[in-house]
């Protein structure tokens, strides 16, 4: 009963603090049997805190680094959680013991349990996958030998547009199962170091279809700027087709990337995007012009709805807005890299959130009446809602008035940039044109490219 409402509980939080989370593949989680998911790992704890609330298996039993259960509430939580604690040697010495974390994996795979593993086996900002670690083929290996049972391993990407930024979107992709069956089984029992390697080698194939990989953050840039000139206008990307086309880029750029039509052409991209940067625009604020009159509309629908919300939104307000410099702050200053930020905005908002929400009913209710203590705990969470959407929408709103008055200011700039960027997208198309796989089905056609 406490796992299950923890688990609720924490995916209202990943659904809160994530405007849009699209999930791939979740046909390839099997219903029942054991399974490991195993994915990589770029958001510290927001990455479990995601996969528990849009895994449709209870519970998930996490691998976390033992250091965690250090950390006194943490600690309790992981353990309602029934998260396993393993020490990597890396940061606990050579003599680091997994004897026990790989019989309570064992133990709990034999129970048609399903566990949750990065095999990267740290949390990381990188732009590609990190060597992974066998412990995943091994704990797989093991629970199948000992238990006369098939495993199978899920592989899993995370993908974050904006990775610690609050109300930003994320795309969680299941790759194709691997099966641990009789006949890897059979094999691992003849060579068993070879065994091992090949299915970390093989986990390593399924997880590179499933994540985002470049050999650098400025590639990445680029592939993201190339990406954005050749998308049409019309089309919209959903989380999962933005990740694909931007993997088709990279794959492409890795294989012409000494093409001199190809350096050309990301010396110029560059060029676009630093005077982008030097007048403070972003490529959309020029691929979708809008008319004077298009924009006053928008600016007043979002007024209305500001000031339709604003009475039920300005007390949530009140508590959101230090909280959410509380948070923001805590996360800055005390994570040691750059992955924790998120986690520690998460952790900070939900405690201080939690702790005001039961003062207030507590408080209200002693003082007034437990009718109305009862009223305070369901109008709370109802004001804080309302805080959210009316600060969403004052935030495009301002958006829309600061970007009329920029585009009034540097009319001349501006019209230069337009004229360049259509340059580059017809440079961008012809070179995808030239470079592409013809075996591989576009994802736009030649209509998608004449409306836009």
């Amino acid at each position: 009963m406490l796992r299950r409402a923890l688990t609720r509980f924490l995916s209202l939080v990943a659904n809160t603090f994530f405007r849009r989370i699209e999930v791939v593949g979740a046909e390839n989680v099997p219903d029942s049997g054991a399974v490991i998911l195993a994915g990589n790992h770029p958001n510290a704890l927001v990455d479990g805190l995601l996969l528990i609330s849009q895994v449709d298996r209870s519970p998930i039993h996490f691998l976390g680094n033992a250091k965690l259960w250090k950390i006194p509430l943490l600690s309790r939580l992981l353990d309602a959680l029934g998260a396993v604690p393993v020490y990597p040697r890396e940061e606990h010495g050579s003599g680091a013991d997994n004897e026990d974390a790989f019989r309570s994996v064992h133990e709990k795979l034999a129970a048609a349990g399903c566990v949750a593993i990065f095999p990267e086996g740290i949390s990381h900002t990188g732009s590609q996958l990190t060597r992974l670690k066998t412990g995943t083929a091994r704990m797989a290996f093991g629970a199948a030998a000992r238990g006369g049972i098939e495993v199978t391993i899920v592989p899993f990407g995370l993908t974050y547009v904006n990775r610690h930024r609050f109300r930003s979107q994320a795309l969680l992709h299941f790759g194709e199962p691997i099966a641990v069956d009789e006949e890897r089984l059979s094999s691992s029992r003849d060579d068993e170091y070879g065994a091992v390697t090949r299915l970390t080698d093989d986990l390593r194939e399924r997880l590179l279809g499933v994540t985002l990989n470049a050999p650098d953050w400025d590639t990445l840039r680029f592939i993201h700027a190339a990406r954005r000139l050749y998308k049409p206008t019309s089309a919209e990307l959903t989380p999962e087709s933005y990740v694909e086309l931007s993997r088709r880029f990279v794959d492409h750029y890795m294989m012409f990337a000494d093409e001199p039509e190809i350096q050309r052409l990301r010396t110029e991209i560059e060029d676009y995007q630093a005077r982008l940067d030097l007048v403070g625009l972003k490529d959309y604020q020029l691929s979708h012009p809008l008319s004077l009159s298009t924009a006053m509309r928008r600016i007043a629908w979002r007024t209305l709805l500001v000031i339709l919300l604003l009475p039920l939104a300005v007390p949530g307000a009140i508590v959101l807005l230090p909280v959410a410099w509380v948070a923001a702050s805590i996360g800055s200053w005390f994570s040691y890299d750059f992955d924790d930020i998120a986690t520690l905005k998460v952790a900070t908002a939900v405690l201080l959130l939690l702790l005001i929400h039961a003062t207030l009913t507590i408080g209200i209710g002693v003082s007034f009446g437990w009718g109305w203590g009862a009223l305070t705990l369901l109008l709370v969470p109802a004001s804080f809602f309302a805080t959210l959407f009316v600060l969403e929408r004052q935030t495009q709103l301002l958006a829309s008035v600061w970007g009329i008055v920029r585009f009034a200011r540097l009319g001349e700039e501006i019209r230069a940039l337009r004229a360049r960027r259509e340059e580059l997208v017809k440079s961008v198309r012809l070179a995808a044109d030239n470079y592409a796989d013809p075996t591989i089905r576009r994802m736009f056609d030649t209509g998608d490219f004449r409306s836009s």
